[in-house]
């Protein structure tokens, strides 16, 4: 019964062997995370256009919700980037930022992807999730980091700048060059640097000072938060506030309040679509994560509880006055290398940001609004990888070529149509690829039982007998692509005698196939050319001998490809090609 239930209630299936051990690991890992995040959700809801609490808000319900209903032990749900950015894409076409129904707007983006989410993993569609290919994604946020560092560069030289594609952010930055703050400039590059800094050179420096490993890490993950402190006092003690410097000002010393999405229809209308792509690039990125920091300890996830938990902790977002979140990379793999056991270290790492709600927001007053763009830009910059360019150019021409198009479609026409065309893009790359199936022409390797490509081996043939091996399932995109092959075979071999389709790699033939079976039946049979079969597998068996197509088969179905050679070869020659 137990493990029934903790097939819904994942909690239920580590919290009842908890001990002493785990708990301290998962204590250390929650207060390395809590430090790292409480700059980073605040820099992550300034770039969703939201207030600066919001980001808290979000991190703290989900985490807990995901806890309860995930399989991960590592992964660490909250505000992430890439769907900061989305967010604020989607919210500010229906509503104008800083406004209440901005606030109301993402609010009901995040209750939309969660429902998403949810039934997706209630219906087992977690396999949906497969079709949007890796190299599109690492396209899409290779590209999404670039948005995202231009769009901070208006915090960091202090001017009013505006856009949603690389262009039009450029171009605004441009306009408004004469409006640069200098003292603003010097705090947004000073952070930039040290984060810069800290990230590579902060750990083997405090080792060769003879800190402790833990400690290097703990310092090292407090960088941000050294720089948040370190610029704020500089902005309060010498009242740059005043000198045009612009601060996060007045943050709420509370917990997350209870909140209401909005259920207008043309509310829901209008952030449908965003919800689900959000929902998809959120839980590809979380799976990711997750199932990578699994195989590290021999774990495994169930990727439909995944999007259960995922849109739980949206669902939580909703409600407690936050926006979409899913698993973050960096602060999972943080996570991780922290030593954390359990997602309990995700619930005590939500009550460390309570704690910082309720009794660090007003220390954040004079925070400037540089300091947190340095953040965002030091961490999206670590998502730009420009060598997926280089390795599917050298490995698959059409890879290479999703992956440019993804990166220029978002960089060029906005976040939005970047991550639909990159699914559409996924998709007609498995439908050409699938369209136009490997079929290769074998023959016996000498003293063997082994069929290989003549192209590739010695092998023997037989001019009356044409041995085809299908290295695809057949279904409707590409049956014709099989009739159209068999037909020009036809018109070449005069001496041909018998066809032998080779089924050891077709896993399933759909009705489409099935009717291009039959016409290539029929039309063999009106030329006395034998149609036969080879290795055909149980379950396509099966489904054939629910047809007509067995019965009309113009020749035989062979267990193996060694007896359709014995039955149907005479004379044997040699081949080499």
């Amino acid at each position: 019964m137990l493990m029934r239930a903790a097939q819904f209630l994942p909690i239920l299936g580590w919290a009842h062997s908890y001990g002493r051990e785990q708990l301290s690991n998962d204590l250390m890992a929650a207060v390395i995370v809590t430090i790292m995040l409480i700059p980073q959700s605040l820099a992550y809801a300034l770039l969703a256009g939201l207030p600066p609490e919001a980001g808290l808000y979000a991190s703290i319900a989900p985490i807990i919700l995901y806890a309860i209903f995930g399989t991960s032990r590592a992964l660490a749900i909250g505000p992430v980037a890439v769907v900061s950015l989305l967010t604020a894409s989607a919210v500010g076409q229906v509503a104008e930022q800083g406004s209440a129904g901005y606030a109301v707007a993402a609010l009901t983006l995040a209750f939309l992807s969660g429902g998403f989410l949810l039934l997706l993993g209630l219906f087992r569609l977690g396999f949906l999730a497969n079709f949007l290919s890796h190299p599109v994604i690492a396209g899409f946020i290779t590209a999404s980091g670039i948005l995202i560092a231009a769009s901070q560069l208006k915090h960091i030289f202090g001017v009013n700048a505006h856009g949603h594609t690389l262009l039009e952010i450029l171009l605004s930055l441009a306009s408004h060059l004469h409006e640069l703050n200098w003292i603003t400039l010097l705090i947004g590059v000073s952070a930039a640097a040290f984060l810069f800094w800290a990230r590579k050179g902060l750990k083997p420096g405090l080792l060769r000072l003879g800190a402790s490993g833990r400690l290097a890490d703990v310092l090292t993950k407090a960088g941000p938060v050294a720089a948040v402190v370190a610029t704020t006092v500089a902005v309060w003690a010498l009242n740059l506030s005043s000198q045009g410097v612009k601060i996060v000002g007045e943050v709420p010393q509370s917990l997350p309040p209870l909140t209401m999405p909005g259920f207008a229809p043309d509310l829901l209308g209008a952030l449908l679509v965003p919800a689900i792509l959000i929902s998809v690039i959120g839980f590809v990125e979380s799976v990711s994560v997750a199932q990578t920091l699994a195989a590290k300890k021999r774990q495994r996830i169930d990727p439909d509880q995944e999007l259960i938990g995922l849109g739980a902790a949206n669902i939580g977002a909703a409600f407690t006055g936050g926006y979409p979140v899913t698993g973050g990379f960096a602060r999972s793999v943080v996570n991780f290398d922290a030593g954390a056991e359990t997602p309990a270290a995700g619930a005590f790492t939500a009550f460390g940001l309570a704690v910082a709600s309720l009794v660090l927001t007003p220390l954040v007053y004079f925070l400037p609004n540089a300091t947190l763009a340095a953040t965002i830009i030091v961490a999206v910059l670590s998502l730009v990888d420009f060598s997926i360019l280089r390795k599917t150019w050298e490995y698959s021409r059409a890879d290479f070529i999703a992956v440019s198009a993804t990166i220029l479609l978002t960089l060029g026409l906005g976040v939005e149509i970047g991550v639909a065309s990159g699914v559409a893009i996924s998709v007609l790359l498995h439908l050409y690829k699938t369209s136009t199936p490997h079929v290769a022409e074998v023959g016996r390797v000498p003293g063997t039982e082994h069929f290989r490509n003549i192209l590739r081996h010695e092998v023997e043939t037989n001019p009356t007998v044409l041995s085809l091996r299908v290295d695809e399932s057949l279904y409707f995109v590409n049956a014709r692509f099989l009739e159209d092959l068999v037909y020009s075979r036809i018109a070449d071999g005069s001496e041909l005698k018998h066809i032998v389709l080779m089924f050891s790699a077709v896993n399933e033939v759909d009705y489409s196939a099935l009717e291009s079976l039959e016409a290539i039946n029929h039309r063999l049979k009106d030329l006395e050319i034998g149609l036969h079969l080879s290795e055909v597998k149980g379950p396509v068996m099966d489904r054939l001998k629910r047809s007509h197509f067995i019965d009309d088969l113009n020749g035989q179905v062979f267990l193996s490809q060694q007896n359709a050679w014995n039955a149907l070869s005479g004379v044997t020659t040699s081949r080499d090609a």
